[in-house]
């Protein structure tokens, strides 16, 4: 399976830089590979997210990989990076012949600048009247600053203030968004929390089963 996986990712190598050239500057088109979601980046062309060739996954690849096989493309959405530009992207799944989700075709366009382009280029913009508060997204080579960024939003109250059915809320929610898909992400949101390792998976166990059995215990 691996090989179909990988002569489907060769072949779509070509295509990333086909499209970013059809589009300009103001496109970028990355491949990725989800089984190596700390170096998902196989192919990029263009210079939206500032990322390269073996950089990480974003926030929005880490929660496709959560959903695993039953997770759906996500098109024509806006986000805006950490430094403010608008992105107006599409998230295409690539799955093998089994139906398995491993990897995705990501077209990201500055919105902001093909914006000022104004009638010309204002139906590729294709953003209408996007609200100031579009959704920050974490777009970077090192994966562990992309599971920080994820923690600092879930950071609203003190660890040690927190019952066991907030801290089980936490860690569900923490799953639920594809942190632990990442290798030494225990280690790093507990380290960040103030708890022992074993502690960290401790909670993930119980708040998998929790979510498992469809209740709160």
């Amino acid at each position: 399976m691996d090989a179909e996986r990988d002569a489907i990712l060769a072949a779509l190598t070509p295509v990333v830089d086909g499209i970013a050239a059809t589009f300009g500057p103001v496109c970028e088109v990355v491949l990725h590979d989800y089984r190596n979601p700390e170096k998902s980046v196989t192919a990029i062309a263009g210079a939206v997210t500032g990322r390269t060739v073996g950089g990480a996954m974003s926030e929005i690849g880490m929660r496709m990989v959560a959903r695993g096989d039953e997770a759906a493309d996500e098109l024509n959405y806006v986000t805006r990076t950490d430094n403010g530009k608008l992105v107006k992207s599409s998230t295409m799944l690539l799955r093998d012949s089994s139906g398995a989700v491993f990897g995705a075709l990501c077209v990201n366009v500055d919105a902001g600048a093909v914006s000022q382009a104004h009638a010309l280029l204002g139906a590729l913009a294709g953003i209408g009247a996007t609200p100031a508060e579009a959704p920050v997204t974490t777009f970077g080579d090192d994966i562990d600053s992309v599971v920080d960024v994820m923690l600092d939003a879930h950071r609203h109250q003190s660890w040690a203030l927190l019952d066991r059915t907030g801290r089980l809320d936490l860690f569900r929610s923490l799953d639920e968004r594809g942190v632990f898909a990442v290798r030494r992400a225990i280690e790093q949101v507990a380290g960040r929390l103030g708890i022992s390792r074993a502690s960290a998976y401790s909670y993930l166990s119980q708040s998998r089963k929790q979510a498992h059995d469809g209740g709160h215990s």
